[in-house]
């Protein structure tokens, strides 16, 4: 097997039914290239720490502290460390493929964060192999329930190019109703014509996904001005650009008519009607970073 550079998040067995298999979980996010802040005194550049007040009472001790759950304004049910650890659960160190479904059946709202499934030696590779190939030409994802840290986590799992991958799954009751927020969305039958021509955009625009073409441009930013501030460099922010009023608001069909013909253009058919020439933008001028 070859040597794992990152460290197992959890170790034990992947069962179905009667096949059991040694397995170890490692986290499928890379979070150490995203750009954290804190809090810094200016003056001296050193950086805040915070103590623990209670209003009309001042600082405060660790051991004083319990945790408490709101149950009305200003009024909680605290709970002692004993009593939050009498309800934890014991550490199964089993994964237990309890249900298949399709994958098409599992909302995506569900979905929460990703992890690698690997064999843990070479008597689980068999086994392994086998359980991600049945997964693989049934299309089908096994449910599962994995306790970690006294939490019980319901996960979905299924096959990823040569290995598995476990998905943490929200529980039911974690999702907000959509009704609450689309309730008022206007009952509106939109032209047929319209409906066709975004369907035909899409068509246009679509492609297979390839994650790597996108660029998180705010943390790019955001590391070349920390690289530009190491430098003594002053940054100065570009002018803004005001945002279109209503009164320049295209007709909803013509921008359609407009945006297939961009796209004809574009992919090199056949052209559409020259569509007519947009307002200028005005210029915008390129700050200057200043030494």
């Amino acid at each position: 097997m070859p040597k794992k550079k990152a460290r197992a998040y959890w170790k034990g067995f992947l069962r179905l039914s009667l096949v059991s298999i040694g397995v170890e979980i490692y986290n499928a996010v890379e979070s150490a290239s995203e750009i954290t802040f804190r809090q810094i005194h200016k003056p001296s550049g050193r950086r805040i720490s915070y103590e623990k007040v209670v209003p009309g009472i001042g600082k405060i001790d660790n051991a004083d502290i319990v945790k408490g759950y709101e149950v009305d304004d200003d009024t909680y049910v605290t709970l002692e460390p004993e009593e939050i650890d009498a309800v934890k659960l014991e550490s199964k160190k089993t994964i237990d493929l309890v249900q298949f479904v399709d994958a098409s059946d599992i909302d995506y709202r569900f979905f929460e964060r990703p992890y690698f499934i690997t064999p843990a030696d070479e008597l689980a590779a068999e086994g392994y192999v086998v359980i991600r190939e049945a997964l693989r030409k049934s299309g089908k994802v096994g449910l599962a329930q994995i306790t970690i840290g006294g939490r019980e986590w319901l996960v979905a799992i299924s096959p990823l190019e040569d290995g598995l991958i476990m998905e943490m799954l929200r529980y039911a009751e974690e999702l907000r109703d959509p009704a609450d927020y689309f309730d008022e969305v206007p009952s509106i039958k939109p032209d047929k014509e319209m409906i066709d021509l975004a369907v035909q955009l899409i068509g246009k625009k679509t492609a297979p996904f390839a994650p790597e073409k996108y660029v998180n441009h705010y943390q790019a930013a955001l590391k070349e001005l920390v690289q530009e501030k190491l430098k003594g460099r002053k940054i100065v922010a570009p002018h803004e650009e005001a945002r279109p009023k209503g009164a320049n608001v295209v007709d909803l069909m013509e921008a359609l008519k407009r945006s297939i013909g961009q796209q004809s253009s574009t992919a090199g058919g056949k052209k559409a009607e020259k569509p007519a020439k947009a307002p200028a933008k005005p210029k915008t001028s390129k700050t200057k970073k200043s030494a």
